[in-house]
C-alpha cells in the first residue's frame, strides 16, 4: 500500500487532486491511503511552496496546480 499526502488548505484544487489520485490508483489496481495535510507548518516542512502538493511514500513529487494524470500513474507505480 502506498501512502499519498495531499498538501493544501482544502480548496477545490486540493479536493480534485485527492480524487484524481484515488481514481488513478483504482484504475491501476494499487491500494493507496490518501491523507490530507492542511497545517501550514507541516506543508513548509515538507517543502511545499505552492498547493496542492503531493508526496508518495514520503517523497514530494508535485507542488502547485493540478497534476497530470500520466505523471500520477508514474508516481504511483515507482
Amino acid at each position: 500500500m502506498k501512502t499519498v499526502n495531499i498538501y493544501g488548505p482544502g480548496c477545490a484544487r486540493c479536493e480534485t487532486t485527492g480524487k484524481m489520485v484515488k481514481e488513478v490508483a483504482a484504475r491501476l489496481g494499487i491500494e493507496v491511503e490518501v491523507l490530507k495535510v492542511t497545517d501550514a507548518k507541516s506543508m513548509a516542512m515538507a517543502g511545499v511552496m505552492s498547493t496542492p502538493g503531493i508526496s508518495v511514500d514520503g517523497k514530494l513529487v508535485h507542488a502547485g496546480g493540478l497534476p497530470d494524470a500520466g505523471k500520477l500513474e508514474g508516481w504511483l507505480t515507482t
